[in-house]
């Protein structure tokens, strides 16, 4: 009977309109506690938390593991950027795996394969084997399922029909992941520093493979596997009109990240306070924590159905407005560089980080909406992909604008200029539905589309 019942699809409970006493009541959790009252939710959120921390531990730990090994930041930098290029390869071939077979059947064996990788480099730092075998064992960590999309996807098949409650799970999501990469890098540093420098990588193997796990074990609420098109292969989400632009505004938001934590690290080591330069970015991070869940308490775009015209215009007018909100408050860096100190800067990072959040839920709800739930775990990772590729685009840019402008305060631009980027592609594709062709005039005379047809 237990296994029968454990075996059970979750779905979320009927939507019931609130008694009319309590709609006067002020309650700011309750979108919270709605969607985490669904049977199986806490557990694989739990799950699904202890599974992403690593990610946020991997790469510090593989720097601090090589630089105190070899003695050398330029080989440490060089592996983990090979392993962030392998990870935008291999990423996406992953997740169409996990569309095609589910989410149990492809995450073990995938997070297996790249705990052994991450082993293995330990293996090789601790006993001095050759540089070459550092890039192989690190790029073997590419197969890392994206746990966060994982996650994303469950909400949204439990939720499938109540966008309000969709919105309030990627909300809570994006802040989750802020939280993650904020306590990640702070806890592979404690333990590389205090103990060993392997401790870190090892912490993280045995977080990731526990944490996937246990994801993999709550089947109750692991979506469904789409069945197979009649017609053959399915068409790629590169190719479905609306989702290139909205990867280049990731493509962009990734710059911002990017170029922000190197630029903040120079100017914490300008100013002789390096070691302040984690916290300057935790404060970034905990501002944009504290606006995504404020965000999921906001309602959705729209009421209608996400696949109607005034649903897709109410979300890309909505995305406008975050990232437009993103290049004005990245403005505040800059300024507090080139006018005060670390403590000024400290203020205007809280306050920068505060649009960020917004922006990647929304663009997150948009990539759901245009991908279809056979292929949902693709497209959040070519979401996840770009925004790999923008942190390290924006990362080297940032390290160029430091070295070739003076200072950091200067290079402060860099963040600014890739909010405004993303800011504009938005605004170039806000008024366009996926979908929909424009038909050309007819001439006088002839009758229906034609040859007219655009």
């Amino acid at each position: 009977m237990i296994l029968f019942l454990a075996a059970r699809p979750v779905t979320a409970p009927p939507v019931r309109p609130a008694p009319r006493r309590a709609r006067f009541r002020f309650r700011p959790l309750a979108p919270y506690r709605r969607i985490f009252a669904v049977p199986g939710a806490r557990a694989f959120t739990a799950a699904n938390l202890l599974a992403r921390l690593p990610m946020g531990m991997l790469s510090v730990s593989a720097v601090l593991m090589i630089a105190g090994s070899r003695g050398s930041y330029a080989l440490a930098g060089a592996v983990t950027a090979t392993g962030l290029a392998a990870t935008a390869l291999v990423g996406p071939w992953t997740a169409r795996l996990a569309d095609r077979h589910g989410q149990a059947r492809i995450a073990v064996p995938a997070t297996a394969l790249a705990v052994l990788g991450s082993l293995s480099l330990l293996l090789c730092v601790h006993h001095g084997a050759p540089d070459w075998t550092l890039f192989a064992c690190y790029a073997a960590t590419a197969t890392t399922p994206n746990t966060g999309g994982m996650s994303r996807a469950r909400w949204a098949h439990l939720f499938r029909d109540d966008p309000a409650a969709r919105h309030t799970a990627n909300s809570f999501e994006q802040a989750a992941d802020e939280l993650c990469f904020l306590l990640g890098p702070v806890l592979a540093t404690l333990l590389c520093t205090t103990l060993f420098p392997e401790a870190g990588t090892a912490v993280a193997a045995a977080l990731l493979l526990t944490g996937v796990l246990l994801f993999a074990a709550q089947r109750r609420t692991e979506p469904p596997v789409a069945p197979a098109p009649a017609t053959g292969r399915p068409r790629s989400p590169l190719r479905r009109p609306g989702l290139p632009p909205l990867l280049v505004t990731f493509l962009a938001t990734g710059a911002v990240f990017g170029s922000l934590e190197v630029v903040t690290i120079a100017f914490a080591d300008g100013h002789g306070v390096r070691s302040a330069a984690g916290a300057l970015l935790a404060l970034q991070a905990a501002g944009s924590c504290a606006a995504g869940l404020l965000y999921g308490l906001l309602p959705p775009t729209t009421g209608v159905s996400p696949g109607s015209s005034r649903a897709w215009g109410s979300a890309r007018h909505r995305l406008l407005g975050c990232t437009a909100a993103m290049a004005a408050l990245m403005l505040l860096p800059l300024l507090a560089a080139a006018t005060g100190g670390p403590a000024t800067l400290a203020v205007a990072l809280l306050l920068a980080g505060m649009a960020t959040a917004p922006t990647m839920v929304t663009g997150m709800g948009l990539v759901q909406s245009l991908t279809p739930p056979g292929q949902r775990h693709e497209g959040m990772t070519l979401a996840v992909t770009a925004l790999l590729g923008g942190i390290a685009a924006g990362s080297a840019c940032g390290g160029r604008a430091v070295d070739h402008l003076g200072g950091a305060g200067a290079a402060y631009g860099v963040p600014a200029a890739a909010a405004a980027l993303a800011a504009a592609v938005t605004l170039f594709t806000a008024r366009r539905r996926p979908g929909r062709k424009r038909l050309r005039p007819r001439r006088p005379g002839t009758a229906g589309p034609g040859p007219h047809m655009g």
